[in-house]
């Protein structure tokens, strides 16, 4: 996610706790919505869409602050 940022996103990771939090969430969500897709989780279609969208409101946001900070 966002390779042209990768080290704004390093250095954001060891000094913004909430830029850490969005990122972590990001990935633990996308992460979720992968296992459901293979069935090592269970989830509906409708869960899985709901986190799908959770997943691109914190991509928008973590957007947000590489933008800002950069």
């Amino acid at each position: 996610m966002f390779p042209e940022y990768r080290d704004l996103i390093t250095q954001l990771k060891h000094v913004d706790l909430h830029f850490t939090h969005l990122f972590d969430r990001h990935n633990a969500i996308d992460q979720k919505i992968k296992n459901m897709e293979a069935q090592i989780e269970v989830g509906t279609h409708d869960e899985i869409e709901a986190l799908k969208k959770e997943k691109l409101h914190l991509k928008d946001e973590i957007y947000a602050v590489l933008v800002k900070a950069s």
